[in-house]
């Protein structure tokens, strides 16, 4: 997954955890893209300061992470669902029983509603 990517999910999970500060910063840089320069003059911080921000919160994030595993666990969740959606797909297009089509379109939306 793209470094970019994966901080960005990882300040929607844990990104209150973060400083106001840091999250406010890291914020900007990854899902409002913003440069170095344009957050340092809205925060009248350095450039430098930006940057410390940023890789210091970049830095919880990933441990966070790495303690709570809840994007892990997110995707694999997800993943799951995706495949049980594709068998309930395949036993839909191959049942005769109405009964049995309905109940399984039914699933299907449920799951649908969660992915």
């Amino acid at each position: 997954m793209d470094k970019h990517i994966e901080i960005s999910m990882l300040v929607d999970i844990y990104g209150k955890l973060l400083t106001k500060k840091q999250y406010d910063v890291i914020n900007d840089y990854y899902n409002n893209d913003l440069s170095l320069s344009e957050i340092a003059e809205n925060n009248n911080i350095s450039r430098q300061g930006v940057r410390d921000l940023i890789k210091k919160g970049e830095s919880k994030l990933f441990e966070y992470e790495e303690k709570l595993n809840i994007m892990k666990k997110t995707q694999i969740n997800e993943q799951t669902i995706q495949n049980v959606l594709a068998e309930l797909s395949k036993i839909s297009e191959n049942s005769s029983e109405k009964k049995i089509e309905k109940i399984l379109n039914e699933v299907q939306k449920e799951l649908s509603v969660i992915a």
